[in-house]
């Protein structure tokens, strides 16, 4: 017998976040804006999570409206932030206010907010925007993918030789183990090449502007919504939620189908049987 607790979310329970996820989108993002229009001007303020890890005023902003704006609408749901944290829940939210601060606070409009909701485990709802574009990124689970509401897929990409895929670093790793998997990448022919936003890197995989994103070690908040992205978009995702994928992160990998076998077996990160 299924509990209430147990049971699946409804579509109009699914429609109801699904309009506050595109409404913050909106008003996260214009928080965002006013903050980066202040670089140089006395503000946001920038402090050291660790190294190359940059956290300003703006990012916290950012988040503490999200995670407001949620408890008001949904108190039962769960909220998982860069900043703040938070707790695995049946049902929740999983937020970056800004990926790509490193680019923000030096005046690099190649920046996002991140939101996705999950139930049961599965990511339901992902969006991303970057509102120095005014780009905003949207899927919802079994009705494909969106960029400012048109229809987006992957690339067609086969050939190693013409493909483009953004390779992702992070300090939580040994830079030998970045360059042996970078260097087999390059063994390829691949075109490699590094943005600053492992979100905006997932969103350009799944709009065919980018062939493949890999990352040895990335966080939850900055690739659920990217590869529910991908995954509407007709491409191929590792299992990033095995394990302890959620809270503790892991490899990420997803490309267009075309080349991603060979990248799955260049970076080491495995890919679902089909």
């Amino acid at each position: 017998m299924t509990t209430a607790s147990e049971a699946p979310l409804s579509s109009e329970e699914l429609d109801e976040r699904e309009r506050l996820c595109r409404a913050l989108l909106g008003s996260a993002g214009r928080i965002a804006m006013d903050g980066y229009a202040k670089l140089g001007a006395g503000g946001p303020v920038v402090t050291m999570k660790g190294p190359q890890d940059f956290l300003t005023e703006t990012d916290g902003q950012v988040e503490e409206h999200i995670r407001k704006t949620i408890a008001a609408a949904f108190p039962q749901d769960g909220f998982l932030g860069e900043e703040g944290g938070g707790a695995e829940a049946k049902s929740m939210w999983v937020v970056d206010p800004i990926d790509g601060t490193a680019n923000f606070m030096r005046g690099i409009p190649h920046f996002c907010i991140s939101i996705a909701f999950l139930h049961s485990g599965r990511v339901e709802i992902g969006g991303i925007a970057n509102p120095a574009s005014g780009e905003i990124y949207f899927a919802r689970r079994g009705r494909g993918a969106t960029r400012n509401d048109r229809e987006i897929r992957v690339a067609d990409t086969r050939a190693f030789d013409r493909s483009m895929i953004e390779f992702g670093w992070s300090s939580r790793l040994p830079n030998s183990q970045y360059l042996d998997r970078l260097a087999a990448v390059w063994e390829l022919g691949v075109n490699v090449r590094r943005s600053g936003s492992g979100a905006l890197g997932l969103a350009y995989v799944a709009d065919g502007r980018s062939d493949g994103y890999a990352e040895l070690h990335i966080n939850s908040w900055d690739c659920l919504a990217g590869l529910l992205l991908v995954r509407e978009a007709g491409g191929v995702c590792n299992d990033f939620l095995d394990g302890e994928g959620l809270m503790n992160g892991n490899p990420v990998l997803a490309a267009a189908p075309g080349v991603a076998a060979g990248l799955s077996q260049a970076t080491g990160i495995p890919l679902p049987a089909d």
